[in-house]
């Protein structure tokens, strides 16, 4: 790495050590973790489109689709929930998945005409009927069981570390059935499908609340091995001897504990995602992926298979955009399907690949923990600024207006910051070589 960019991640990591001495190592670690939960989703994106030129914009439906792993896996189990209607519930997906795959071998096995419009047409009503005949009593029968505290089925009950792998198999499973839909449409089309599909995903996690109670929340959540509650912690006589001594205010040392753990669990799994996506770049599959980027036509007269290539890296860069989500939702140990919005997980991840240079996972890095540093500190920092520059106009509806705007200065940084590095750098601070 040349000392450039060695010089631009000391920058960076020079922002997180002054945000804990002005204002506290408690802010500065928080912001640290969901910085490097967004660096690790821009790795994934990063994959897609700088390493393929897929343009997906559908980053919050991968994201939360890790979340909701964390709640069918780690979430206690709901076992009168279960009696009510699970079964039945499980029964008549079943039957839906069949339909669909009935109807696919008639699509295939039938000669093309009006035999087979028809018959693809009655498999698909009937077994639709049949699915909602099933599924819609049963749905009912366990949201009305305790709807206050569950209303739902609830998970199995294992450890958190389990879930996150689970969350990016579910983020590629979605993302295989969507590659072989999409990944045959132009770059623009690509983007609104994904982006609509990510709507859909979101709109079905609030809406069926037997699957993880919708807007309704699931809380208590468990945390990864080995990251304890602060409760449990300040409840341990060595490390209340521990901060004793040091004169430090128990809640307060438990708090960056661990904040201090969940960050090193972070930079292990982002450590293990760039050693393995640098060995894939510089392998012949990365020149290859590389090549079809460039140029389709040559790579397909070649010989390569594009939309193979193209669909195995959509689904690689969906995984580990689903696994960062599974991590998010374990760290803040509750599902909250309303705050998926599209700013956050979407918009943000592509502005950290450009900012950091796509193509390039050391640049990715670099833009992920860059922009994940101005976009939670200027919350904080953004009523200050304002302060200072209404200081000198009198008091009125103009100087009342413009404080009060002070929480939109995350969006203007972002905007300018985005413009100021297409401008002067537009293939990112480190570009791909």
């Amino acid at each position: 790495m040349s000392a450039r960019n060695l010089a631009l991640f000391a920058a960076v990591a020079a922002l997180y050590v002054l945000t804990g001495f002005m204002n506290s190592w408690n802010t500065s670690l928080s912001i640290l973790n969901f910085a490097l939960l967004a660096t690790i989703a821009a790795m994934g994106v990063n994959m897609q489109w700088g390493y393929a030129g897929l343009f997906s914009v559908g980053t919050m439906g991968f994201t939360a689709l890790g979340g909701l792993a964390v709640v069918l896996v780690s979430a206690r189990p709901n076992v009168e929930n279960w009696q009510a209607g699970g079964l039945g519930i499980l029964l008549a997906l079943v039957l839906g998945a069949l339909s669909v795959a009935a109807a696919i071998v008639a699509w295939r096995l039938l000669p093309r005409g009006r035999v087979r419009s028809l018959s693809v047409a009655a498999i698909l009503i009937g077994g639709f009927f049949l699915f909602r005949a099933i599924f819609d009593p049963n749905v009912a029968a366990v949201e009305a069981v305790n709807p206050q505290f569950a209303g739902n089925l609830g998970g199995l009950g294992l450890p958190s570390l389990v879930a996150w792998p689970v969350g990016g198999l579910l983020a590629a499973a979605v993302a295989w059935a969507i590659g072989k839909t999409a990944l045959g449409l132009r770059s623009d089309y690509l983007a609104i499908a994904t982006l609509g599909i990510a709507e859909i995903i979101v709109s079905v996690i609030k809406n069926e609340d037997w699957l993880a109670r919708g807007v309704k929340n699931v809380t208590q959540l468990p945390r990864p091995w080995p990251v304890p509650l602060e409760v449990d912690l300040q409840q341990q006589p060595g490390f209340l001897a521990f901060v004793a001594d040091w004169g430090w205010n128990p809640v307060a040392a438990s708090t960056i504990v661990v904040k201090l753990l969940y960050a090193g669990l972070f930079i292990l799994v982002l450590g293990a995602i760039i050693w393995a996506f640098e060995r894939a770049l510089n392998s012949p599959w990365g020149r290859m992926m590389r090549a079809i980027r460039d140029n389709e036509v040559a790579a397909a007269a070649m010989g390569k298979d594009v939309t193979r290539r193209h669909l195995q890296v959509f689904i690689l860069g969906s995984a580990v955009i689903g696994f960062a989500g599974a991590m998010a939702t374990s760290m803040e140990g509750a599902l909250t399907p309303g705050s998926y919005q599209p700013l956050r997980f979407t918009f943000l991840i592509w502005v950290m690949v450009i900012v950091g240079g796509s193509g390039n996972n050391w640049g990715t890095v670099l833009g992920g923990l860059l922009v994940g540093w101005l976009y939670f500190a200027v919350e904080f920092l953004g009523p200050n600024i304002m302060g200072l520059v209404t200081a000198g106009l009198p008091d009125g509806a103009l100087k009342a207006h413009l404080v009060g705007s002070a929480e939109n200065i995350r969006l203007l940084t972002l905007g300018v910051i985005l413009l100021l590095v297409l401008r002067f750098s537009p293939r990112g601070l480190i570009p791909e070589k």
